[in-house]
């Protein structure tokens, strides 16, 4: 019987453990490679999910300021950043452990480490415990994205956040700035207004969502006009 195909893949986003349960699927011996402790990648861990799940809070401290509409009154709400927090990153844990359990149950080795190419078909992989080396006959690349960033502005100051830091509610500003009116920025936006910071978004296009459709985007537009202090376009 010939030995199976043996495929490594460099990233445990979407792209990349979906592949490697494609793979493990077709019978071929799947080597994961990321720096996280589970597959999951910047969606799960920093970024979709713990993203919405800040939302789905914000969208409850919004519910429950416009209830007195239809009689029902609350009062002023306080907020635990640090249980909010820990309720967050419970929830990419949850998730994040489960794709580790799907990955054992297809029988996708999981190495937690940063990968190198050493020659086509193989790879140093430094992990916690020293470098080990991978053997693959294919090997797929899907190494996910990182924030951008301001060419020569430094980010050092805790005063400067980017998508990564932001999710990890450091605290609750006075003041937000935020610079770009795409998603992102608008997600984040959204969940420290409803914390009870004022919120400036600048954007320098002429309109919110740059690429998405515009009759969409100015709905967006009219309801983060009444949970912004400020939205400057051709800014």
């Amino acid at each position: 019987m010939a030995n199976p195909t043996r495929v490594a893949v460099i990233g445990a986003g979407p792209g990349g453990y979906a592949a490697a349960f494609h793979a493990a699927d077709m019978g071929m011996q799947v080597t994961l490679i990321d720096a996280q402790p589970n597959p999951g990648g910047v969606c799960t861990f920093v970024g979709c999910i713990p993203s919405k799940a800040l939302l789905h809070a914000a969208k409850v401290l919004d519910e429950a300021k416009h209830a007195d509409a239809f009689g029902v009154s609350f009062g002023k709400p306080s907020i635990d950043v640090n249980k909010l927090r820990a309720w967050k990153d419970a929830v990419v844990k949850k998730q994040t452990g489960g794709l580790g359990l799907l990955a054992k149950a297809r029988k996708v080795e999981y190495v937690q480490g940063r990968a190198s190419f050493v020659s086509a078909k193989t790879l140093s992989v430094e992990t916690g415990n020293g470098e080990r080396k991978v053997d693959a006959d294919y090997v797929i690349i899907a190494t996910g994205s990182r924030p951008s960033t301001v060419p020569n502005v430094s980010i050092d100051s805790p005063k400067m956040l980017d998508s990564t830091s932001a999710l990890d509610l450091p605290d609750v500003p006075p003041r937000l700035l935020v610079v770009g009116g795409g998603y992102i920025g608008l997600e984040l936006g959204t969940v420290y207004a409803a914390l009870g910071s004022k919120v400036t978004v600048v954007e320098m296009t002429d309109g919110l969502l740059p690429g998405a459709d515009r009759d969409l985007a100015a709905v967006v537009a009219k309801r983060l006009e009444t949970t912004c202090e400020a939205i400057l376009l051709d800014t």
